[in-house]
């Protein structure tokens, strides 16, 4: 695939925006088409109101100095929006097809159909959703083995992160060659299982619900939890990984903490998975014993340590929190 092919996005909407601004960003020309037959003067209106936004994002980076104000001009050039009616052509040169209309199965799949038999034998199509899995669509995609999920997290041209869910049907090269060029334009994917909620909103959703239930119960203002999440949570998992976080303070902490919330909070949901007495069974405790979830064996923890430490210190700097020490 070449390194600047083009990028279709089924959908101008705010996710077809967002992934445009971020193909744009890193020099493919991106078109989005239409799903929906409108009068001429309908697209023109949503093409005006698409351009904007994309124009209006690339001013605000600018802003905020990742580009010069006159680049704006040079990206929103590799940036076009279609009508439905010339779907066929645009897609006839695409190299690779990104889906983001409404969370609708019947929807998603009679799109997904029309874009498979416009597309090249070997271009990849990737349905950016994270609640319909993969082989729920897949039946609708001649050709499912280049049908993968790629779901982006909003703003999509900001956050690093994309999830790509291969389904059953879908060729392993297939998610490598879209890793691949996710990596090219600067992005973070990683690769999960065909499953309801993926890894981000699976947790985000367990955490938020939290948030706002000890809102109800009063433990805290919502101003108070917020500052608590940014300042602390949020904080350390900036720079440490849930799973690696576990591994620095132990599993069996984990565990011990967890049994007692159980009981105090009288809800099953803070009881430990089996994985967490699985890996105390085994001896994999974590840092402390050189394995828990990862592995650590043959590493120079003192070296890793100061490294991840070096890195909250600059997240300190980026909060302006860091102070110098008092001396006298």
């Amino acid at each position: 695939m070449s390194p600047r092919g083009h990028i279709a996005c089924l959908g101008a909407g705010r996710m077809g925006r967002g992934i445009a601004v971020a193909f744009a960003y890193a020099g493919h020309p991106v078109t989005m088409i239409d799903i929906k037959a409108r009068t001429s003067e309908q697209f023109a209106k949503l093409e005006s109101e698409a351009l904007g936004e994309v124009k209006a994002t690339f001013t605000t980076l600018a802003r905020l100095g990742l580009l010069q104000a006159t680049d704006a001009e040079k990206l929103m050039g590799k940036v076009t929006v279609a009508p439905a009616g010339a779907s066929g052509d645009v897609l006839a040169e695409t190299t690779l097809v990104f889906e983001g209309v409404p969370e609708i199965v019947d929807l998603k799949r009679e799109v997904l159909a029309a874009a498979s038999r416009a597309v090249a034998p070997d271009v990849i199509i990737a349905s950016t959703t994270s609640t319909i899995l993969v082989d729920d669509l897949s039946g609708a995609v001649e050709r499912p083995e280049r049908f993968l999920n790629a779901h982006w997290l909003n703003p999509a041209y900001l956050i690093p992160l994309v999830e790509i869910s291969p389904g059953q049907a879908t060729d392993p090269d297939v998610t490598a060659r879209l890793k691949a060029l996710l990596e090219g334009i600067g992005k973070v994917p990683v690769v999960c299982a065909a499953t309801p909620g993926f890894i981000v909103p699976r947790i985000q959703a367990l955490a938020m619900n939290e948030a706002a239930r000890m809102v109800g119960e009063g433990v805290a203002s919502a101003e108070e939890i917020d500052k608590a999440i940014r300042y602390g949570f949020g904080f350390r998992y900036a720079v440490l990984g849930l799973l690696e976080f576990i591994d620095w303070g132990g599993g069996d902490i984990l565990y011990y903490a967890s049994r007692y919330l159980e009981g105090a909070l009288h809800s099953d949901r803070y009881r430990a998975p089996e994985v967490i007495e699985k890996n105390m069974a085994e001896g994999r405790i974590g840092l402390r014993t050189g394995a828990g979830f990862l592995d650590y064996s043959g590493m120079d923890v003192a070296a890793y340590r100061e490294q991840r430490l070096g890195a909250l210190v600059d997240m300190l700097r980026h909060f302006k929190l860091a102070r110098p020490p008092v001396v006298d």
